[in-house]
């Protein structure tokens, strides 16, 4: 496989990731960590990271923006979940 097709693979997989994640917003991001060792955070800083990298002018805020399909404060304020005692 060339290297361009591969990238566009990986992008899509990714775009579809994020689709997912979208899609099943009751999937809390402890959630993610507790299962998977990841979250949409973590996800968002991997972005960064790779746009920094590039010299891109991105932000953490734009970051989450990019990953969470909103605003973070907008997707905090719909979806997130209080934590229960034992989760804190």
């Amino acid at each position: 496989m060339d290297t361009n097709t591969k990238t566009e693979l990986e992008a899509a997989a990714f775009r579809r990731l994020l689709q997912h994640l979208s899609e099943n917003s009751e999937v809390q991001n402890i959630d993610l960590m507790n299962l998977a060792g990841f979250c949409r955070n973590c996800l968002s800083k991997w972005y960064l990271a790779e746009a920094v990298e590039k010299g891109l002018p991105l932000d953490y805020e734009g970051a989450r923006e990019i990953i969470y399909g909103m605003p973070y404060a907008t997707w905090k304020k719909l979806y997130q979940k209080e934590l229960p005692p034992e989760q804190t």
